[in-house]
This record gives structure tokens, sequence and C-alpha cells, in this order.
């Protein structure tokens, strides 16, 4: 059936709209506590809603509902350790990040250890964060190629571009309230998406249900003791738990949310209630995948991969007017992950670098150099999504898998830092060295699941550090 002028009208007023409504928190940003930080004054259930769609892009929007599709429910385990994860951050990690007036989650090592590990930890989480959201930006071009038929190149520049516009203007703030819009449009958008497949099959959800419950399909939970499978009970709560501790525990695209929040008990509201909320989310994404394969009944070769699967009911099979508000959702999903992404990887090599350098940078010319390495990340995403073109399988867990090579690493150090007093920087470098290398390791040689990544890479880390500090007890810092 494809878009038509109503569709593609819904698609432009939303892509004009949400610019605007960013720019309207364009102002003189008088300080970099305001435009990294947004002054530390956002209200715990905006952060929650942020936090939310920074961990959401549109390869999850897209990649979840394939992945049910090709197998089932079970998904869902890893989100239950994303809930502990959570716990974990609250009681272990916050309580550092208030202690002081942080800016980064890497001035915390740089306090514990020494500014060498805070420039490792830093370095690695802009190497891999960029790396990552390349990857994110990529999954745009798999909507709008399907969506319009051509224009991969265009469609990422229009998407970078216009996240780019608010985001250098308005700051975190910008990028706070432009999420809380962003989420409630992408979650209402699925709903739509939901309710008119069930009217679309004929028997409705029993008829799905029935086949569903036959195939399989409606599992959530398995408890074999397989290390190779990526979704049992155990990889899925201790992977995901893993996983979680670190992405929003050491990864400052999440941490630098936390740290606006105006208290701690706040922070820990907001971490919290996302995560409730981000449950509800991927049961919601997984369903609509067990949906679709009860709407078409063949197998996600047939489209290709099964990323596009999604895409293609919305362009092909969705009413008008519903199909653009539905790509106007995983636009949004896009959008407000890329703008995340911008600041925090703009926030982060300012301050831990250039500002460490050049401490007595006056605040106005920090703030034009911060803007400026905003449009230099957005570059740089920009030409790994056009590199990415034709050369990723199934999005979301390459997405992850990239991701999740640092992330044990960065949490081992973490870990080491506030939970031991014997180890030093000498001995949290080397175990970082040796946990990133054997997350390089397992990622590139074996057939080790991604979700054993983050737990694995976080013990190497944690036992090689500590051995290191206490063999060499001498170099603290």
């Amino acid at each position: 059936m494809g878009l038509n002028k109503l569709d593609f009208t819904i698609v432009a007023v939303y892509l004009a709209g949400i610019t605007l409504f960013g720019l309207r928190f364009r102002k003189r940003h008088r300080s970099l506590k305001d435009y990294f930080l947004a002054d530390r004054n956002i209200p715990w259930w905006a952060i929650a809603l942020s936090i939310v769609a920074a961990e959401t892009s549109t390869l999850t929007i897209i990649s979840i509902p394939g992945l049910a599709y090709d197998t089932n429910l079970e998904f869902l385990q890893v989100v239950l350790g994303y809930l502990v994860g959570r716990v974990i951050i609250s009681f272990i990690l916050l309580p550092h990040y208030f202690r002081g007036d942080l800016y980064t989650a890497y001035e915390l090592i740089e306090r514990r250890f020494g500014g060498r590990l805070r420039s490792l930890t830093a370095g690695l989480f802009l190497l891999t964060r960029t790396a990552a959201e390349g990857v994110r930006v990529y999954a745009v071009s798999i909507v709008v190629t399907i969506a319009l038929g051509t224009g991969e190149i265009a469609s990422i520049a229009i998407i970078t571009g216009l996240t780019l516009l608010y985001t250098f203007e308005g700051g975190l703030t910008a990028v706070i309230w432009t999420d809380v819009v962003q989420t409630i449009i992408y979650v209402s958008g699925t709903l739509v998406g939901l309710f008119t497949i069930l009217d679309l099959v004929p028997g409705g959800w029993p008829a799905i249900h029935g086949l569903a419950e036959n195939m399989g399909k409606l599992r959530v939970f398995d408890f074999s003791p397989d290390f190779w499978k990526p979704y049992t009970f155990w990889a899925g709560v201790l992977g995901g738990a893993f996983f979680v501790t670190a992405s929003h525990g050491t990864d400052h695209l999440i941490v630098q949310r936390l740290l606006a929040a105006r208290s701690q008990k706040q922070s820990v509201t907001a971490l919290l209630t996302s995560g409730v909320a981000i449950l509800f989310q991927f049961a919601l994404f997984l369903i609509l995948g067990v949906m679709l394969y009860g709407f078409y009944r063949v197998p996600s070769a047939t489209f290709g991969k099964a990323d596009f699967i999604y895409p293609t009911f919305i362009v092909s099979r969705m009413p008008h007017g519903i199909s653009g508000l539905l790509i106007a959702a995983i636009l949004a999903a896009a959008m407000s992950n890329l703008s995340a992404a911008l600041n925090s990887l703009s926030s982060s090599s300012m301050i831990d670098f250039y500002l460490r350098r050049k401490p007595q940078t006056e605040e106005r010319r920090r703030v034009q150099l911060s803007r400026l390495a905003t449009l230099f990340w957005a570059l740089v995403l920009f030409l790994l999504a056009v590199l990415s073109l034709h050369k990723v399988a199934r999005v979301v867990e390459v997405g992850l898998s990239i991701a999740s090579v640092a992330y044990g690493a960065l949490l081992g150090v973490f870990l080491l830092g506030v939970l031991t007093r014997r180890a030093n920087q000498h001995g949290a470098m080397v175990g970082m060295l040796c946990g990133f290398v054997v997350e390089l390791y397992i990622w590139l040689a074996t057939r080790v699941p991604w979700t054993w990544y983050v737990a694995i890479g976080t013990l190497v880390t944690f036992a090689a550090g500590y051995t290191a500090s206490w063999l060499r007890p001498d170099r603290s810092n």
C-alpha cells in the first residue's frame, strides 16, 4: 500500500514540531552546569522518562518485535535483570555520585584512583558509545528505506541534523524534555499498532493466542542450565543485572541524567521508576512481535531480515494516517536516543579531557566549546551510521554486543573503587586491560552469548585489578 500524502504530512509535522519544541529551551547558558546538567533542576518523573528514551532507540522498536517473531518472550528475562541492576546502582553507586559536585561519572574514578585511570575510563566510554550509537543511527535508514524506498544517507542526515539543532542550542534541558514528549509518542504509537493488528487478524487475540501458544511463542522463562543460550533465566537475570549496573551506573549517557536530579532521593526514584516503565515497554514490543507472527505466519527470511518485519507491516498494512504516526513514533525513539548520545559525548570530552588541560578557560568560552563538541560528535555518528549501511544483521544484538564489550571493564573498575580499599590505580588499570581483552576475545572468537559479556568482563577486571594491587601496593596513584 505504501505511504501517502497524509502519512508524509504527519511525519513532516512531527519532525518540525519536535525540533521547534526543543528549540523552546534555547537560552543563554551561563555555565556548564546549566548546559550539561540542566542546573540540576529536573523533576524525577521527567528524568525517569528520559532514561527510558535514552535506552530505547530505533533498533529497539524494530528489532525486539523481530526477535519475538523469530523466537518467543524469553527476552523478558533480561529485562528482569535490568530491574535488579537498578536496585544495585541505587545502593552502591548513586551515593558516591552525590558526594561532591560531579559532572561526569569518570570524575569519581579520578577522586578514588587518579587522573590516568579517569582518562582511560572516559576514553573507553567515548570509543564504545560512539561505535554503538553509530549502529543505532544506522537503524533509522532501515525504517526510511522501507517507508520511502530510497534515501538512506539523506534520511540519516535529516534526523541527525534536526536532533543536533535542538541539542546544540538547548543542552540537557532540551534533551530531557524532548525525551518526555518522544517517549509518550512512540509508546502511544506502538499501542495504536498493537490494536490495529488485533483488528486485522481474523479472530483477533484468541486466534493469535492459540497459534502463539502452540508454537511456543508465549514462553517467558527458560530455567535450563545451558550456558550457550542467550536467553535463559540465569543469563537473563544475572547478565541483565550486570549489563544495567554497567550501562546505568558507569555509562555517562545515563549517569548524566541521574546527576541532573534535584537530590539523590529523586535520582533513585527516577531510576527505579524507569525500570518499571522499561519492563512494560519491552513486554509491549515483544507481544507486538508475537502478534505480527500471528498475522504473517511466514519465516522472517521472507522479509530479508527480521528487523524489516515491523516497518514493512506499518507501510504495507496499516491504514493511512496511522502508518504515518507509527513512522513518526519510530523516528521519535531515534531522535531521543541520538540527542542523549550527543550531549553525553560532548560533556565527557569537554570535562574529562579538555578542561583538565585548560582549567582556566572562562565559563562563556566553555559553553561555546561544548556546543562545538556537540557538532563534532554529530558528524562522527553520521559517518559511522553511513559506514554501517548493509553491514549489520540483527541490529539490536549488534548494538548490545558492542556496548557490552566495554561495560565489563568499566563496571569492574568502578566496583574496585567503591567496594575495596586495597585497589590502586596501577592495579585497576591492569584489571581494566585484562577485562577488556577478555571481552574482545569472547566477542570475536567464541560462541559465548552477549548476555554474559559484562558479567565475565566485570569479574575478570575485579579479580585481576585486586590481585595486581595486592602485588604492587606502592603504586597507589
